[in-house]
């Protein structure tokens, strides 16, 4: 059995995946005994629920049909979203945990563990113990979104983000 190549498949992967307006944040080719299994991870800003992951995986499947980056070796397809556990390394990482709690390594050494209130082109503002910290991304290392059971609803985030807009 070949191996398949997982950066040709990621070549045969991406545009289909842009095209549907999704972002491909990664793909996995790995053994399992005569077949491969090709996970496919995909994100957007609206999010990925089952619904798009079954469209997903449809233009996914066709693509690799119709360019056999596989060659002869059967496989399995897996198209899913990323899990809570996904490092947060891309500005579009950050900028979807706007309103999540997230325990951040900084490069200076003072890790932080804040909410994240807003993103933009340079870096992320966070609300850590009532006062708001913005890091640069060039500063920010990987970030790991924290599981909360009660979360603030959105009007709570929104009157923080306000009162500190105002000072």
């Amino acid at each position: 059995m070949a191996t398949v190549s997982r950066q040709r498949v990621r070549e045969v992967v991406e545009p289909v995946v842009t095209a549907a307006g999704y972002d491909l944040e990664d793909v996995t080719v790995t053994a399992a005994g005569r077949r491969s299994v090709v996970r496919v991870i995909v994100d957007r800003d609206a999010g990925v629920d089952l619904d798009a992951v079954a469209d997903v995986a449809r233009v996914v499947s066709e693509a690799l049909d119709a360019n056999d980056p596989t060659g002869d070796s059967p496989y399995t397809l897996e198209v899913s979203s990323p899990g809570v556990d996904r490092a947060l390394t891309e500005p579009r990482h950050w900028r979807r945990a706007t309103g999540r709690l997230v325990k951040a390594t900084v490069r200076d050494g003072a890790d932080v563990t804040g909410r994240v209130i807003a993103t933009d082109e340079a870096g992320v503002t966070f609300v850590v113990d009532d006062t708001q910290r913005t890091v640069r991304y060039d500063a920010l290392g990987p970030g790991k979104v924290q599981v909360e059971f009660s979360r603030p609803g959105a009007q709570a985030l929104e009157e923080t983000a306000g009162e500190e807009e105002a000072e």
